[in-house]
């Protein structure tokens, strides 16, 4: 179809035709970035945590005395949870994912490093804990049951036992050692003292979801037995998911009934996918809040595109009526019409992409927003051009159903 006809139209029409392309972009451009968004929140819950979650349960407890030796109270809980039927593996945890708590570290490749290469999350345990946690280690090997020291204890000189052994993340060694494998190097993380890197896990997640995709991965575990001090956890892996409702109450009044006193911290008890659903809710909330929004958004678009188009079907009757008189076929009406949508919305789009972008920049720099990824703007355009197109074709049809001699009459 011929667009000089169509140009030619619109100039003629220059304060509507500019208010429709500044609404496109604007919709266009606030699309794009809700879009990110969504995307952003989406790809956040769907992360994997590294743990096998469909096996994992995490039983928290606080409260008792601490007078006794909290060694030997933490020794206990794990063995009565060790001899619970359906128990494959338990050890205590000085963080677990989606849970309360953080520790992180800092993570250098030299002693006394001014600014450290990375920050990672800190997780410690007793000798069973890559296994409770279901790691998979991709290379090296795990701890060693000799490598395993009882966190804070200290020698007869009063110096406390270094730990020796550290496994990190694949994340953590591309990072710290792109060029070479991890495994047999030294790093630093506690002071001066050098952590031997004797093994690699695929993954295991910080224990809280700062939202950056760059560093989600950076964690280390240490082979550090840790004393019940008022307050522990535990992680536990049963042999099939239909254990875990079981096992975690066994586990429960087993811990209570070794050291009375203590009570459940009922909140961060439970298995590892309730403990990722309660800990996401925000986010599924903020994900909905932004469908939403994209919904509204685009609705009143559509709306605006309807009833532009309507007034402008009025006010040129007589152009369509003379059109079909001289052999116009209400194809070609609708045609038309569709036609005029797509110009617009072409240069609607073009100015929501620079819309867009600058959005995207004052998001980042007030609300430390993640960059818009380009694949968000062919998106958002076509969703833009589709919806214009079906706004539209109403209008145009009901223009093309009007008889030629009843266009002109009603014109004149």
């Amino acid at each position: 179809m011929d667009v000089m006809p169509i140009l030619s139209s619109l100039k003629k029409r220059k304060v509507a035709t500019v208010l429709v392309v500044a609404q496109i972009a604007l919709c266009c451009a606030v699309l794009c970035n809700l879009m990110s968004m969504i995307g952003e929140r989406v790809g956040r819950l769907q992360r994997d945590s590294g743990l096998d979650e469909a096996h994992v349960v995490v039983v928290q407890v606080m409260g008792g005395s601490v007078a006794d030796d909290g060694a030997a109270i933490a020794r206990s809980d794990l063995a009565a949870i060790q001899a619970l039927p359906g128990v494959a593996a338990a050890s205590t945890a000085s963080l677990v994912p989606f849970a309360n708590g953080a520790w992180n570290n800092a993570v250098s490749l030299q002693a006394g490093q001014q600014h450290p290469n990375l920050s990672a999350s800190t997780y410690m345990g007793s000798e069973q804990l890559i296994s409770a946690m279901g790691l998979e280690l991709v290379a090296g090997r795990e701890f060693l049951p000799s490598e395993f020291v009882d966190w804070g204890a200290r020698d007869a000189d009063g110096m406390v036992t270094p730990v020796p052994a550290v496994i990190v993340t694949r994340a953590v060694a591309e990072d710290l050692f792109p060029d070479a494998s991890a495994v047999g190097e030294v790093i630093y993380s506690f002071g001066d003292t050098p952590l031997r890197v004797v093994g690699v896990v695929e993954r295991l997640v910080r224990a809280r979801d700062g939202g950056s995709s760059a560093n989600y991965e950076h964690s280390i575990l240490l082979p550090a037995r840790l004393p019940y001090s008022g307050f522990a956890r535990y992680v536990v892996r049963v042999n099939s998911p239909g254990d875990r409702q079981r096992v975690l109450k066994a586990a429960g009044r087993a811990i209570v009934q070794n050291h009375p006193g203590r009570i459940l911290i009922e909140a961060y008890t439970g298995t590892l996918e309730a403990l990722r659903e309660n800990y996401y809710r925000k986010d599924r909330a903020m994900v909905l809040l932004l469908v939403t929004f994209c919904i509204a958004l685009l609705t009143v678009a559509a709306l605006g595109i309807v009833g532009l188009a309507s007034f402008w079907v009025t006010q040129r009757t007589r152009q369509i009526g003379v059109r079909r008189a001289l052999g116009a076929t209400r194809t070609d009406i609708v045609r038309y019409f569709q036609t005029e949508n797509f110009l617009l919305s072409s240069a609607g789009i073009v100015m929501g992409m620079l819309f867009a972008y600058a959005i995207n920049r004052w998001l980042m720099d007030a609300y430390e927003m993640s960059r818009l990824s380009l694949a968000y703007l062919p998106a958002g355009a076509l969703v833009i051009w589709l919806l214009g197109q079906v706004a539209v074709l109403l209008p145009a049809r009901r223009a093309a159903a009007v008889p030629p001699a009843m266009a002109t009459r009603n014109a004149l």
